[in-house]
């Protein structure tokens, strides 16, 4: 067991910083005060970082933490901690060691007996949360899906069965792709995709994975998705079999155009996103 009590005693600590994600006018006074009082910034990124610094008047030395230098980082940041230093550790924007570096120099440090004490500011993975509209607890954070359909699709087949709100981030290149996985193995759910979170361009897309889908070929920016847990009540059925139900009116003698509006209407999804998968295949 390790115990912190982080104000009462005189260890060196290593300070996690939360930073702006777009809005610099949410940088904390306490963030502020640690940055300026600390030996060291670590930082992922040492460009945008002095740029922050010199915004608020910093001129704490600088040095660079990121995911290419990590392993070597760690070993001279605890060697400044042994020096009786202390470090603040930031991240390009928001939150150290939510999808950016970070963990494991905290583990590091906590294993060799030094404070690590967070400093609460922005997170776009909490902002798009409580923006949303779904059920904000039990949620679960994911970062980044796989990149690769199949990695992806199979992930998804693990969850989809999970009863809480998920959230993952996505690049604009592929949140096309991103959505359409999540809505042929998840089914048509409640989602909210969140960009450009704190910035001018703020936006809030609200409905169901079939209804975002048809809006994000002119949507730019850091992206949130937010996506409703399984709900065994309601949820609703995965894209094949919402074609199954679509050709089994049309054998009963419904047109195309009266089946999938039927079965668009039965299961809560868009009439123009199941027009258009049911005849891309046909």
């Amino acid at each position: 067991m390790i115990r912190q009590k982080s104000f009462h005693n005189e260890k060196a600590t290593l300070y996690v910083v939360a930073t702006p994600i777009g809005n610099l006018q949410e940088m904390t006074p306490r963030a502020i005060e640690v940055l300026r009082e600390v030996d060291v910034i670590a930082a992922e990124d040492t460009r945008n970082t002095k740029k922050l610094c010199h915004h608020f008047g910093i001129d704490t030395n600088i040095i660079a933490h990121h995911l290419h230098n990590e392993n070597e980082s760690v070993k001279g940041i605890l060697k400044l901690l042994e020096e009786g230093k202390n470090i603040a550790l930031v991240s390009d924007a928001g939150y150290p060691c939510i999808s950016d570096p970070g963990h494991i120099l905290v583990e590091k440090v906590i294993a060799e007996g030094y404070n690590v004490v967070p400093i609460s500011g922005s997170s776009a993975c909490l902002n798009a949360l409580v923006a949303s509209g779904l059920i904000p607890q039990p949620f679960v954070f994911y970062g980044f899906m796989d990149a690769t359909e199949n990695k992806r699709a199979k992930f998804l087949e693990e969850v989809k069965g999970l009863p809480y709100t998920m959230i993952f981030y996505e690049a604009p290149h592929r949140i096309e792709k991103m959505l359409t996985t999540s809505l042929q193995v998840l089914g048509d759910r409640n989602i909210c995709l969140a960009r450009e979170l704190t910035k001018m361009h703020e936006e809030f897309i609200r409905g169901k994975i079939s209804e975002v889908l048809e809006v994000v070929d002119d949507i730019k920016g850091e992206m949130v998705v937010v996506i409703e847990g399984c709900d065994k009540e309601k949820d609703v059925m995965p894209l094949p079999l919402l074609k199954e139900k679509v050709e089994q009116y049309m054998e009963n003698g419904m047109s195309s155009k009266e089946a999938i509006k039927k079965v668009a209407k039965e299961q809560g999804v868009s009439k123009n996103y199941l027009y258009r998968e049911f005849h891309n295949e046909a």
